[in-house]
């Protein structure tokens, strides 16, 4: 919809307290009225566009790690997709920040998204065998935060950087820990078994 990429772009630049609508109507090329057949106020597109955002967010990762061998390379293939998403949109981390004052509702809802979809895919990984037992809901809070700073470094503070060496070595953070290679397995207290 071309209001909510124009509104993508408005609320990017000048952040919520400074966007207006008109300015989101010029973007679009549409008329005011065109506006408010769909949202009733600045408040409600910005909530929308944070759920929007979202969903393009998950969709855009799923499809690029649809083909992913197992859940461990989905967890590279998925770090770069998302990274390579913030580095196309770069707006999208001032917006979902500022809902955190804005739409602090939303802000929550956005990241309990993604946290359901991960939970779901890491119990699907460990009922195939792929990965070890655990408490998902807390490994995928993990891993979304990692992805967050992650994107956030390499997708808008530096995003010179080679995606592949980014996800490689997150990737083997991911798939051995910080164990040196060879040591013994560790127990959840960092006590050796």
């Amino acid at each position: 919809m071309r209001i909510l990429e124009a509104a993508e772009q408005e609320f990017g630049e000048k952040g919520f307290h400074d966007a207006a609508i008109t300015g989101i109507t010029q973007r679009a090329g549409v008329a005011m009225g065109t506006f408010y057949v769909h949202f009733k106020s600045k408040e409600e597109i910005f909530r929308t566009l944070i759920v929007h955002m979202g969903k393009l967010t998950r969709s855009w990762i799923g499809q690029r790690v649809a083909e992913a061998p197992s859940r461990l390379e989905a967890e590279r293939m998925g770090l770069q997709a998302f990274i390579e998403f913030v580095r196309q949109h770069k707006n999208l981390y001032r917006i979902v920040n500022e809902a955190q004052f804005v739409a602090p509702e939303a802000y929550r809802d956005y990241y309990a998204a993604f946290s359901q979809a991960y939970q779901r895919r890491l119990d699907e990984a460990v009922g195939r065998g792929e990965i070890e037992p655990g408490n998902n809901e807390h490994r995928a809070w993990a891993l979304i935060g990692a992805s967050v700073f992650l994107g956030q470094h390499y997708g808008i503070w530096d995003d010179s950087v080679d995606l592949q060496d980014v996800t490689s070595n997150v990737g083997d953070l991911i798939v051995n820990g910080l164990s040196r290679k060879g040591d013994g397995k560790t127990d959840n207290k960092g006590d050796r078994e």
